[in-house]
């Protein structure tokens, strides 16, 4: 799925925090953000595998929601959510397409690696792969509340994700085509660092 969509989603997990304890909403929705794109730092590096945690995230959320309802402040309420929002990220990850640069295509059947079983989880491509139509509705559908339930901001920052997730969707195909023809042209040094999906293509 998208980045901004993992974001939204993220923000998302903010929303009872407007009804339970209002007070800390600005922390939980940027924790939330926060969360939510964090794993996504391993994109040139490691994607989906060095910072995605589908399991042991999971299992660290829980304690974390616990102790922010029964202690709550801005550091609790925080951490919960961006945990949540990491965890989500990771084990819905799951759910979309391979790690190919085109995976509309379904070449890979890496979808993101589970430490706790060692090995990699195949995707189910319920989201055909980021930036499909399917992809834009789920952002679609966490925004909507968000920008309903949040401030002037947070409703700016969902809206402007939304644009974002937008405009990404119709361009998501001859951006692959166009980042495969960069990394063709950089100098051997540089593309050592670029991942492989990009030079095979």
């Amino acid at each position: 799925m998208m980045a901004t969509t993992h974001a939204l989603w993220g923000m998302a997990l903010a929303l009872p925090v407007i009804a339970a304890a209002p007070e800390y909403a600005l922390a939980a929705f940027v924790a939330g953000l926060v969360g939510g794109l964090a794993p996504d730092l391993d994109l040139y590096t490691g994607h989906r595998k060095t910072l995605h945690y589908p399991v042991y995230a999971s299992l660290a959320a829980v304690p974390a929601i616990v102790l922010a309802v029964v202690f709550p402040s801005t550091a609790t309420v925080a951490l919960a959510v961006g945990l949540g929002a990491a965890a989500l990220h990771a084990g819905s990850d799951v759910l979309g397409g391979g790690l190919e640069l085109r995976p509309w295509e379904g070449t890979s059947e890496r979808a993101v690696y589970s430490h706790y079983h060692g090995q990699w989880l195949r995707p189910r491509r319920l989201v055909r792969y980021d930036g499909a139509p399917e992809d834009l509705a789920l952002a679609g559908v966490a925004a909507v509340p968000i920008a309903v339930a949040g401030d002037a901001l947070i409703a700016a920052v969902a809206v402007g994700f939304l644009t974002i997730s937008a405009v990404y969707v119709l361009l998501r195909k001859r951006l692959a085509a166009l980042a495969a023809r960069l990394a063709r042209l950089l100098p051997a040094p540089v593309r050592s660092y670029v991942p492989a999906r990009y030079l095979e293509a």
